[in-house]
């Protein structure tokens, strides 16, 4: 079923997703201290590309580099991206078809509120006591 609801994402929008992630990512790699926001932005671009059977967890051992980053990140870019996939998000559970894609949209804004500091693993993987 995570196939099939992957696929159908990917046609609809997760390709869009993954391409103005990636544009994003090569615009902040332009100078050196972007280079951590353009990485992270890599990482959302290809959980967006195919974010059923993933998830995020928060990683303990990111210290405060990733709190300032994510300041930073929140108030330049996280905002409106968070904002596209909450309104992406209501308008596609308007349809019924479309909910399990609206609420992909959901799982992906606290991610591009706040990615640094955070990792993207399957769903099948065992977690618990990672970090």
């Amino acid at each position: 079923m995570k196939t099939i609801l992957n696929i159908i994402w990917l046609i609809l929008s997760g390709f869009w997703l993954f391409l103005g992630y990636v544009v994003a990512g090569l615009l902040l790699c332009i100078t050196i201290i972007g280079i951590p926001f353009g990485i992270a932005a890599f990482r959302i671009g290809v959980y967006a590309l195919w974010p059923f059977g993933y998830t995020t967890i928060e990683r303990r051992d990111a210290g405060a580099p990733s709190c300032v980053g994510n300041v930073l990140w929140l108030i330049l870019a996280g905002w409106w991206l968070a904002l596209t996939h909450i309104l992406t998000g209501l308008a596609l559970c308007i349809t019924i078809i479309g909910i399990p894609f609206g609420i992909a949209n959901f799982k992906l804004v606290p991610l591009s509120l706040m990615p640094l500091g955070r990792e993207i693993i399957s769903t099948d993987e065992p977690f618990a006591g990672r970090y």
